[in-house]
C-alpha cells in the first residue's frame, strides 16, 4: 500500500522536477565527509522517477572514485561492475521488469560490493529509525545480508526527495537501518544505522 502511494507521487513528477532534485542531490551527497573519503563507492544507475544518480557518479569518478555498478541476476541477486562513464552502460531489459542501466564490462562478482567504502541504496522511504523501504525485489536485502556476512561495514546512505522521509515503514526481521538519507534538502543521519 505504501509502496504504491509512493511511487504514484514520483510517477506525478515532471521532468524538471526531477532534475532540479537531481541537481540537489548530487550538491548535498558530495558534501558527505563518507564520500569525501570514500575510495570505492557502490552506488546504482535511477531510472524513471527515482532521484537522478547520474551527475553525482560522475562527480565521485571526477574525484578519482571507483564507482562499482549493479548488474541485477536471474534470481534477483546483484553482480556489481566498474562504472568508466556514461558510455560504459549498457540498458537491459529484464522479463517482467523496467528497464535498468548496468555497468557493460567485466562483471567482479556479488562480493564485490563488501570492498566499497560507501554503498548508495535505492529506496522509496526511509523513516525516523533510519528504516529504509525499497521496491520490494530483494535484491539490496541481499547486498546487506552479504555485507553482514563479510563483516564489512560501510556507511549505508539513501537518495530520496524530501517527501519520502517518513515517520514509520514497515519492517521485516532481516531489514537493517541506514547511516544516513540525503534529500535535495538535506542530509539526515540516524544512530541506529552506526
Amino acid at each position: 500500500m505504501l509502496r504504491r502511494e509512493l511511487l504514484a507521487v514520483r510517477n506525478r513528477l515532471t521532468a524538471d522536477d526531477v532534475q532540479k532534485a537531481t541537481e540537489a542531490l548530487a550538491g548535498r551527497a558530495l558534501e558527505l565527509p563518507e564520500l569525501a573519503q570514500a575510495r570505492t563507492v557502490a552506488a546504482y544507475v535511477s531510472v524513471g522517477s527515482e532521484p537522478g544518480t547520474l551527475a553525482l557518479l560522475d562527480a565521485l569518478r571526477a574525484r578519482g572514485v571507483r564507482v562499482l555498478l549493479p548488474a541485477l541476476l536471474p534470481d534477483n541477486d546483484l553482480d556489481w561492475g566498474a562504472y568508466t562513464g556514461e558510455h560504459s552502460l549498457a540498458r537491459v531489459q529484464h522479463s517482467g521488469k523496467m528497464a535498468l542501466f548496468e555497468p557493460s564490462g567485466e562483471r567482479l562478482g556479488p562480493d564485490a560490493v563488501t570492498g566499497a567504502d560507501v554503498v548508495l541504496l535505492p529506496g522509496l522511504a526511509v523513516d525516523a529509525r533510519g528504516m529504509r523501504l525499497g521496491r520490494g525485489g530483494g535484491s539490496y536485502d541481499r547486498v546487506l545480508a552479504r555485507l553482514e556476512r563479510a563483516a564489512a561495514r560501510p556507511a549505508l546512505v539513501v537518495l530520496l526527495y524530501d517527501t519520502e522521509v517518513v515517520e514509520r515503514v514497515p519492517e521485516e526481521a532481516h531489514d537493517r537501518p541506514v547511516h544516513a538519507v540525503v534529500t535535495p534538502s538535506g542530509v539526515r543521519r540516524f544512530r541506529s544505522g552506526a
